[in-house]
């Protein structure tokens, strides 16, 4: 299992992005979260099989196509805190 963290831009926000995020997470078994940020971006911790974090990434980014201008990705170490995946404010 690894995790990373993934910051997204464009208009991610009010968009319905973090449900989407939330339900592609929850299609490919990942644990983690995803929330807004203040400067207009989106936050997504995702951890699970590479594979399976890279396929939701891709997911995400064909559903919300319009929306998304930026995906930054960095591998982090992976937090056994989290059991699912969550909307968090």
């Amino acid at each position: 299992m690894i995790a990373k963290h993934i910051v997204f831009s464009g208009r991610v926000q009010g968009v319905g992005f973090r449900f989407t995020a939330q339900r592609t997470a929850g299609r490919h078994r990942l644990t983690g979260y995803v929330r807004n940020l203040t400067d207009g971006t989106v936050e997504m911790l995702a951890q699970g099989p590479a594979q399976d974090i890279d396929d939701c990434i891709r997911d995400i980014q064909d559903c919300m196509a319009g929306h998304v201008r930026e995906v930054k990705t960095v591998e982090v170490p992976p937090d056994p805190r989290y059991t699912d995946f969550k909307i968090t404010f």
